[in-house]
């Protein structure tokens, strides 16, 4: 007897590189037949990103080996930074007509296609999934007033979903503590394409991208891969690696963004200068060069849901600091094992931890073997379970409770 067969619509901003693994991997599924609706195609069409404050289009295959479309966006001001970024109306005759077993709404609530596509799934009565990468309610731009709204505001708006999909066992206590029942509540490992980034690390030539980096080979190396934005806290970790003191340690900033100027000046202030070097925008194909040639990545942000470099650092066998308001530190940092969390923005402790880390060769060779290892267990195929899972559930649910979709 031939397993029942989901046919999903999963709806996103745009392309990203993090997820065109997953979507491969779901269509080739056999309990689904996947379509993906775009809001829109930046990412793979070239653009400014006002983040990076440089033209970005991503130079790794993001449209392949599953089926897509991309939906007109009738936006006055079409992009991805306000609710009327994106206006997809054809949604609506997508989600109407399509005979769809379920809605998955990757968009966002912040935009408003994503309430064009509740709508249209709430008019038919079709399952819809959705999600948050939060694990508490810090905004972004630390302004308090918005702590009571959310916390007024999230329950109401994520008993919406038939299912939760969270990323994160952070978001999974989040929604647990804003009272969904934990049956609508899955885990849907926030991952990266493993097995190319072990296989991309695998093939790097440490001493040629050390050589153009005029970077010593046995020299320890710490790495920042992010924005160059105030909530990334990048400054924290130059003054860190200023008190560590370790005399032989080498700082890299692969990102670009507006603090670049900033800490240009501050390194030459605090008389590091010769020992920290700004890549500028890497590009994902450049990113294991990066990653293999260092061997710990700090991420000291005020503000990160999740913070998926370190799945790509820990795949390239990066050991990881992070503050602990970084997502993946409950997931993926073992404190002492492969990596540590200090209190964000403490520079004096993450200088200890710094100095604790680059000053032990040793060590730090053992804390990146061991982040290597810890990968094998947060997988593109646990995510795709979980999601499969999450539809199995959700049509459940409708079925028992009468509202399924008309067929």
């Amino acid at each position: 007897m031939n397993e029942k067969k989901y046919r999903v619509l999963v709806i996103c901003t745009h392309p990203v590189q993090y997820t065109e693994n997953n979507f491969r991997l779901l269509a080739r599924h056999p309990k689904i037949e996947l379509l993906v609706a775009f809001c829109s195609l930046q990412g793979v069409q070239s653009g400014v990103d006002p983040e990076f404050g440089v033209e970005v289009e991503w130079d790794v295959p993001l449209l392949e080996e599953y089926q897509w479309v991309c939906l007109p966006n009738r936006s006055l001001r079409p992009g991805l930074n306000g609710f009327f970024g994106l206006v997809n109306p054809g949604l609506w005759k997508l989600v109407r007509t399509g005979n769809f077993d379920a809605v998955v709404a990757f968009t966002g609530y912040r935009y408003a296609s994503f309430w064009i596509a509740a709508a249209a799934t709430k008019f038919n009565g079709t399952p819809l999934l959705f999600g948050t990468d939060a694990h508490d309610f810090t905004p972004r731009d630390g302004q308090r007033w918005k702590l009571p709204v959310k916390k007024w505001a999230w329950p109401r708006l994520f008993r919406m979903a038939d299912v939760m999909l969270v990323p994160s066992s952070g978001g999974v206590a989040l929604m647990r503590a804003l009272g969904l029942p934990p049956e609508r509540i899955v885990l849907t490992p926030y991952v990266v394409h493993n097995d190319w980034w072990i296989e991309q690390a695998g093939r790097v030539e440490r001493a040629t991208v050390r050589l153009r980096w005029s970077i010593p080979q046995d020299a320890p190396v710490a790495l920042f891969c992010a924005k160059l934005q105030p909530w990334k806290r990048p400054q924290d970790l130059l003054r860190a690696f200023a008190k560590a003191g370790v005399s032989n340690a080498y700082l890299i900033y692969a990102g670009e963004g507006p603090m670049r100027p900033e800490l240009e000046s501050e390194a030459k202030s605090l008389g590091i200068a010769e020992r920290v070097r700004f890549l500028g925008f890497v590009n994902q194909s450049g990113l294991p060069d990066v990653y293999r040639s260092s061997d710990l990545i700090v991420l000291p942000s005020e503000y990160e849901p999740f913070g998926v470099v370190i799945n790509e650092a820990m795949l390239s066998g990066c050991a990881a600091i992070v503050s602990d308001r970084v997502g993946a530190r409950i997931d993926l940092v073992r404190e002492g094992e492969n990596g540590f969390v200090f209190p964000c923005g403490n520079v004096d402790t993450l200088a200890a931890l710094l100095g604790q880390s680059l000053g032990d060769s040793r060590r730090l060779q053992q804390l990146g073997e061991a982040a290597r290892r810890r990968m094998d267990t947060w997988t593109p195929e646990q995510n795709v379970a979980g999601f499969v899972r999450a539809i199995e559930i959700a049509s459940q649910m409708r079925s028992q409770s009468g509202k399924r979709q008309p067929r």
